[in-house]
């Protein structure tokens, strides 16, 4: 199966996914909010991440009212609770400790998007991959969740780098041209080995198996072309789910 898939088209002002937004509980870049919560036609915060949410529209809190906060609510404020319940968002308690309040935010959102029959392309999470460790190790684990949770791609971006696991027997056909990518790209198996091949990459993987301790495609980067011409699409395909991360660019990288 071909899959085509940008996956920073999400914050292109001029892109063309149709969106649904999660806010994870850490800081917000307010660039990447604005940009995704007006795409977005579905949008929910985990749990803590209403305050920040709170924190950062301050001034314009009723233009960023989200559709449901879900959670065990061990994280949001009284005060920030209080607010958006009486701006009538839905507040979805959810106990269930085996699992994050990020995922149980995505499955929530998948039957909303059900429930609505929305047409979605992706669902974007903001948050997730700075601070502790093993947040970010949860964030990759939902990425595994999602995939038996929803057939959507599941994009988690934060500052500088977007993460995305690949389904296994696909050949994907990855979109690295909206001039929003960074110098980098890493194909890395969280989950076991994965045979894997490439194409478009400055290191290209030939059926080769990546496996911890063996081989692990991080600082990789894409094939060179001339100046003024847009990159080839990266392919890859994989065997077992396999996690593909990309840097988004900042403002030192226009200078390299």
């Amino acid at each position: 199966m071909d899959e085509e898939f940008t996956p920073l088209d999400c914050l292109l002002p001029s892109g063309t996914q149709r969106i649904c937004l999660i806010l994870l509980n850490q800081p917000i870049d307010p660039g990447f909010l604005s940009t995704l919560w007006s795409k977005a036609l579905l949008r929910a915060c985990a749990d803590g991440a209403a305050n920040h949410l709170y924190d950062i529209t301050a001034g314009h809190r009723d233009s960023f009212l989200p559709d449901y906060i879900s959670g065990d609510f061990d994280s949001i404020s009284a005060k920030v609770k209080s607010f958006y319940s009486e701006k009538r968002c839905r507040l979805i308690e959810t106990a269930d400790q085996d699992l994050t309040d990020f995922t149980k935010c995505l499955a929530i959102m998948v039957e909303e998007i059900q429930r609505r029959q929305l047409q979605v392309d992706t669902i974007v999470t903001l948050g997730g991959l700075a601070g502790r460790l093993d947040q970010t190790m949860a964030s990759v684990e939902t990425l595994y969740h999602a995939l038996s949770i929803t057939q959507l791609p599941l994009v988690v971006i934060q500052g500088s780098s977007l993460a995305l696991l690949l389904r296994p027997e696909r050949i994907y056909r990855l979109g690295v041209s909206t001039g929003l990518e960074g110098p980098w790209c890493s194909l890395i198996p969280v989950g076991g080995p994965c045979r894997t091949h490439t194409t478009g990459l400055k290191w290209n993987l030939e059926d080769q198996v990546l496996q911890f301790g063996i081989l692990v495609s991080t600082s990789n980067t894409y094939e060179p072309v001339a100046p003024g011409d847009a990159r080839k699409p990266v392919t890859v395909t994989t065997d077992r789910p396999l996690l593909w991360s990309m840097g988004i660019r900042q403002d030192s990288d226009a200078r390299e």
